[in-house]
């Protein structure tokens, strides 16, 4: 029985036999996307949309810019009213405080009135004496209708001179007669001649005596209208030193708030010197100071958006009521002259004011020298074709464009 021999084991000089067949792995997983891919799919749209937004802003913002012209060189403006010391003297009394509100011809400062008083007392007693030498007894009145009568009697006096040399000449003429017939003396008729004479001296003095009396009455007249000169004059000492009296009451020149008060009791104040300052409730306005290349399509009605920065930008709403007729250089203490040494051209500033239309509101008052922010809305004077309503007249300053034509260049 044979029996099966077992292979022998290969020597190390046989080729090596190919090893076991290995066991067959399972198939791979698909592999997970990289975190690169996910960022860019998250990164490309947030680009997008930005880029998108800023289109969008950018667009929204030209279109507005075109239609629209601003500055931030505005700041509301109001009537500041100065108080005014218009007699000298002593402070009594001073009624009201800082940042307080007062009505019109409200007692504000008192100044000490005792020389004021004194003052009529002397110029009514001037007006007396005035009035007692226009008329009366003595006076220059009763000196005219003296001298007039004087004059009455001297003309008087004439006549009858007259008269007398008349007949003195009559009777000289009849002694002449006589005297040729020898009825007479030649002592009569030297008598009858000398009578001539007198007669005609006494007509002369009597001439001159009326004379003398007309020239009274002339400087009587005249003494008259001197005295009524005096009486006009006292009457206006009179009347102007109760205006100086007045003038010791300091009442409020407007309806509004204190502001700036610098007069104390006791202190010495002179004529002309400030003593606060009323700030009136009559209204305020907003003075933008547009730079001159802008003003091309700013129009008298154009609608004006104001944002005030003491209440974190809020919106009141305006209207452009006036443009400066010269730009705020030529105003200046010092105006530039651009005819002396090296010229550097600068934009200009010309000042356009802005009627409000719609405030804040009472809790939020727009007060004088506040910053604001104008925008006026000018799409209307941009568009082709914008003729002026009939009968509009150009803003002051501003010359009126030709209806079509579109704004220049800027």
């Amino acid at each position: 029985m044979s029996t099966a021999t077992r292979p022998e084991p290969a020597t190390s000089n046989a080729p090596t036999a190919a090893p076991a067949a290995a066991p067959v792995a399972p198939a791979p997983l698909p592999a997970a996307p990289a975190a690169g891919g996910n960022r860019k799919r998250i990164v490309l749209p947030i680009i997008a949309l930005l880029v998108l937004l800023g289109g969008g802003w950018g667009f929204k913002t030209w279109n507005y810019a075109r239609a629209h012209e601003t500055t931030d060189n505005a700041q509301v403006d109001g009537h500041i009213v100065p108080v005014l010391a218009k007699v000298g003297g002593y402070v009594q009394r001073v009624t009201i405080d800082e940042n307080q509100p007062v009505k019109e011809d409200q007692l504000l400062v008192q100044i000490d009135s005792a020389d004021y008083a004194n003052k009529i007392l002397q110029e009514q007693a001037d007006l007396q004496a005035s009035q007692a030498a226009v008329g009366g007894r003595g006076s220059s009145e009763a000196q005219v209708q003296t001298a007039e009568s004087q004059t009455a009697a001297g003309q008087a006096n004439v006549a009858a001179a007259r008269a007398q040399l008349v007949k003195a000449q009559a009777d000289f003429q009849r002694y002449q007669q006589l005297a040729a017939q020898q009825i007479i003396s030649q002592q009569q008729l030297d008598a009858a001649r000398a009578a001539v004479d007198v007669a005609a001296a006494q007509v002369t003095a009597a001439q001159r005596q009326a004379a003398a009396s007309g020239a009274n009455v002339g400087g009587a007249q005249a003494g008259v209208r001197l005295a009524t000169a005096r009486l006009a004059s006292s009457r206006a000492a009179l009347d102007n030193a109760r205006l100086q009296l007045s003038y010791t009451h300091i009442t409020a020149p407007v309806t509004g708030v204190v502001s700036k008060k610098t007069v104390e009791v006791g202190q010495l104040v002179q004529p002309g010197q400030t003593l606060m300052s009323v700030v009136a409730d009559t209204g305020v306005w907003v003075t933008a100071n547009f730079k001159e290349t802008q003003l091309v399509d700013i129009r008298v009605g154009e609608p004006v958006d104001i944002d005030v920065d003491a209440y974190d930008g809020a919106t009141a709403k305006g209207v452009v009521e006036s443009i400066s007729a010269a730009s705020g250089a030529k105003f200046a203490l010092l105006p530039p002259d651009n005819a002396t040494g090296n010229f550097t051209k600068v934009v200009q500033r010309v000042p356009v004011r802005i009627r409000i239309t719609q405030g804040l509101g009472a809790n939020r008052p727009l007060r004088p020298g506040m910053s604001v922010f104008a925008r006026v809305a000018t799409k209307e004077g941009t568009q082709p074709n914008a003729a002026p309503a009939p009968g509009a007249a150009p803003a002051p300053g501003q010359a009126a464009r030709p209806a079509g034509g579109a704004s220049g260049g800027r």
